[in-house]
């Protein structure tokens, strides 16, 4: 009996730690499935014994200006289908420099005023296919699959528009096709640019959502696995002693800590002032604690800014930045990948922390699962960067409101309340972190350690019903 053989498609580097770095391919081995990276990113994944192909090429400009197309069309007509306009701050100014990106945005923007609600839409997802086809890289995609047939194609995001040459090229073939929506917040943004034959979802929830988005797709077509992301908070393996993970981290074994997570520039252009007040908040609090505190610092991954630099130094007794090991290999966020070495680091921030405070980070549930508080942060700081930017923009986005009851997370409305609430965090959290589960629940399937039998078990399903 020939062995099966899938190809798991990583279009960019935001793949690597959910599909890489966990169990998933050793599960489906021993499942008895060839597993093979068919990979465009620069990671060599044979350092990690594993099976790849490397693929080369890339999508023609017209494919990528019908997906800016596509994308602002759809958030269009979800704004008239839900009649909510918070849809159209998932939109993002385009570059306007240069005679380049002025042609372009006129080609967009031409292309969403001709292909506007369902009818429109669907028309621009087959032009995505048709544009692909016409391209060297589709016929490359084609070629590598001709030679090595593999069984089924499952794609690490559903996001880049690399990765509809791909697919398209399976499809033409006759291979099943499916891909993991990636992120909690994915499906209201419009980032469905695949077009696969079966997807895979963290929950109900958010099958409940594609299902809304995207009538047209199958009900059956939908797999509820939960996601890989979370399985390596599971591995005991992966944690460290408190004294080993201060010494590495230049931690003080006299204080506790607090985990400072940060964002990116866009998401919240005034972190480094959250991360003052807060220092402030703690320096106050320690002249009348017992045990001191300490801020640990993880900024965000993709954010290799300066601007905390300044904070950093006012306040380097109190406060430790330990980066995410991360490495940058390009010039966009998605080029920015994680390092194996990430997982243990990140896990242990949290084991070896007593809460997490941040804007609305996901998170609230790494710190939930180990039963640990969150503080979000909703005010405005003084002296701040944008004055257009407003944090509950963050929160009024649609993953927001899944939030069961609002009492997740304590809710930092000023700093002036930051070193009260803290400490009720660290001495009453009970509730708030119970209320934290159920939400995580809601969000992610449960129990969360089982997200890659579950994908592969879905995998089995597929390929019994293909053939």
């Amino acid at each position: 009996m020939k062995q099966k053989k899938i190809f798991i498609l990583l279009p960019d580097g935001v793949g690597l730690r959910n599909f890489a770095f966990t169990s998933f391919v050793e599960i489906g081995e021993q499942m008895g499935w060839e597993v093979v990276f068919w990979n465009q990113t620069f990671f060599d994944l044979t350092e990690l014994g594993y099976k790849e192909i490397k693929l080369s090429g890339k999508p023609r400009a017209f494919t990528d200006l019908v997906k800016r197309a596509k994308i602002s069309s759809e958030l269009d007509y979800f704004e008239e289908k839900f009649n909510d306009k918070v849809y159209q701050t998932y939109k993002f100014p385009s570059s306007k420099k240069g005679l380049k990106s002025k042609v372009k945005n006129a080609v967009v923007t031409q292309l969403t005023k001709t292909y506007r609600g369902e009818i429109g839409l669907q028309k621009l997802r087959e032009k995505l296919k048709t544009s692909e086809r016409k391209s060297p890289f589709y016929q490359n995609c084609r070629e590598i699959l001709e030679r090595e047939q593999p069984d089924l194609i499952f794609c690490t995001n559903q996001r880049p528009v690399n990765a509809i040459a791909p697919l398209t090229a399976a499809q033409d073939l006759g291979i099943p096709t499916s891909t993991f929506i990636f992120s909690w917040d994915n499906l209201p943004k419009a980032t469905m640019v695949v077009e696969p034959d079966f997807h895979f979802v963290w929950s109900e929830y958010m099958k409940e959502e594609l299902l809304n988005y995207y009538p047209f797709i199958a009900g059956d077509s939908i797999f509820i696995t939960g996601s890989p992301q979370f399985e390596p908070h599971f591995n005991l393996k992966l944690r460290k002693s408190r004294e080993d993970f201060f010494k590495e981290n230049n931690l003080d074994l006299n204080k506790e800590y607090i985990c400072f997570s940060g964002d990116d520039k866009t998401t919240c252009p005034d972190d480094a002032h959250y991360l003052e007040d807060v220092a402030e908040a703690i320096e106050s609090l320690n002249k009348k604690r017992e045990t001191k505190l300490g801020i640990l610092f993880r900024r965000c991954p993709v954010d290799f800014s300066d601007r905390y630099d300044t904070v950093l130094e006012k306040y380097k007794e109190l406060i430790v930045p330990v980066a995410p090991k991360w490495e940058q290999v390009g010039g966009n966020w998605n080029s920015v990948l994680p390092k194996q070495e990430d997982l243990g680091l990140q896990i242990n921030t949290i084991l070896h922390t007593k809460a997490v405070i941040n804007l609305g980070s996901s998170m609230v549930f790494d710190f939930a699962i180990f039963d640990k508080p969150c503080l979000f942060l909703n005010y405005n700081v003084a002296n701040k960067q944008d004055e257009s930017w407003n944090p509950k923009k963050v929160y009024d986005f649609v993953h927001f409101r899944s939030m069961p009851t609002g009492k997740e997370v304590f809710w930092l409305e000023s700093k002036e309340e930051i070193g009260t609430k803290l400490e009720n965090a660290l001495e009453n959290s009970e509730k708030t972190v119970a209320a934290a589960n159920d939400w995580f629940e809601k969000i992610n399937l449960s129990p969360a350690e089982k997200a890659s039998e579950r994908i592969w078990e879905a995998i089995d399903k597929i390929t019994e019903k293909c053939t």
